[in-house]
């Protein structure tokens, strides 16, 4: 019998990138540390993943790119899968990905484009279960003052101040 789940570990410039999900598509990212902490970050609570170093191909290059600072926006021709999550998570999940390379948007911004003003802070809780983080780029949602916010991702605060700071720098090298 062939194990649904797959998942594969890549080294990136940054460190080991973990991608685990099924023939319908990725549904956890690990953001890159050491390849032991990834596999345990992506089989968190679950015994029937198989290691398939060739799954998920496509987005595979496209992480490895941008953690070599190429401009990389996740292509939406890659389907994501996303379980568990109510409409409005779905909402802020969605208005999330379109937020594009280098540019940033607050969380009040994100719940003012899904129709809730007020509701940051349920934003907030959201992209604190971001299962794919980097692929549903909520390091680019940061606070109305400018101020970082949080990040539950792997690296914590540190990892989004660098993944912002990778972006404005590959990007202000592209408008030169």
């Amino acid at each position: 019998m062939r194990k649904e789940m797959k998942y594969t570990i890549f080294k990136t410039k940054w460190g080991y990138f973990g991608i685990l999900g099924n023939k319908r598509g990725p549904m956890k990212t690990c953001l890159p540390t050491a390849p032991e902490k990834v596999k345990s970050l992506l089989l968190k609570d679950l015994e029937n993943a198989e290691y398939d170093k060739t799954s998920f191909g496509l987005l595979a290059e496209q992480v490895t790119a941008y953690f070599e600072g190429s401009y990389v926006n996740f292509s939406r021709d890659i389907p994501v899968k996303l379980n568990g999550f109510s409409e409005f998570a779905m909402a802020v999940l969605n208005v999330c990905r379109d937020i594009t390379f280098g540019e940033r948007m607050s969380y009040g911004q994100v719940a003012e484009k899904i129709g809730r003003p007020g509701a940051a802070r349920a934003v907030g809780r959201v992209l604190a279960r971001n299962p794919l983080p980097l692929v549903i780029p909520c390091h680019r949602v940061i606070c109305s003052n400018g101020g970082l916010g949080g990040f539950s991702a792997f690296g914590g605060v540190t990892m989004k101040k660098k993944m912002l700071e990778l972006e404005r720098t590959v990007k202000s090298r592209k408008k030169n």
